[in-house]
């Protein structure tokens, strides 16, 4: 089954699959409310913000499944991120990325291998999976990875075929304003 033909629905109760998103670079994240890597939330904002025009889509399912992190229903779910973290982002109905009940978009995911070579299960909330325009896995960020980490920026940047533009630095912003 190709990850396109998974059945999905979003947060407001709408049927759909990746299809929709055929052609756009997806990071695909397991959220939750209430977590210590709850933060990371800015962060895949700020990805979002930063590269949309150019292909990307940041796609966010919340799971409940480490330590009841994400207990709420889909509208405290959506209220939380809109206000705490202005995501904008298209969201899901909460899933389960691991053991009985495993939702079918992650037994696909979970075959891709992380940095250090490994497969297998979720371990935590906030896990990226980085999908190409045709569909494949072509990166597994674990939870500790942040949306800011050049390692996961520079693979975006890869798959969406842009030209890396480093952050502007201090120096740098002094010498362009002296012009």
């Amino acid at each position: 089954m190709s990850l396109y033909d998974v059945p999905l629905t979003t947060l407001d109760g709408r049927s759909t699959t990746l299809a929709e998103h055929r052609g756009e670079v997806l990071l695909i994240v397991n959220v939750a409310s209430k977590c210590g890597f709850t933060p990371q939330y800015e962060g895949l904002q700020t990805l979002y913000e930063t590269y949309r025009e150019q292909g990307l889509t940041i796609l966010g399912f919340p799971c409940n499944q480490f330590l009841f992190q994400e207990p709420g229903d889909a509208d405290q779910i959506q209220s939380f991120c809109s206000t705490t973290y202005g995501v904008t982002f298209p969201l899901f109905e909460k899933l389960k990325v691991r053991g009985r009940g495993q939702h079918p978009l992650y037994k696909e995911l979970v075959t891709a291998k992380d940095a250090a070579g490994k497969a297998g299960a979720v371990k935590w909330n906030f896990e990226k999976f980085l999908v190409s325009r045709d569909g494949e896995v072509v990166g597994r960020f674990r939870t500790k990875v942040t949306p800011e980490d050049p390692q996961l920026v520079a693979a975006i940047e890869a798959a969406l075929g842009v030209a890396a533009a480093p952050y502007p630095t201090e120096e740098t912003v002094r010498t362009e304003s002296a012009l």
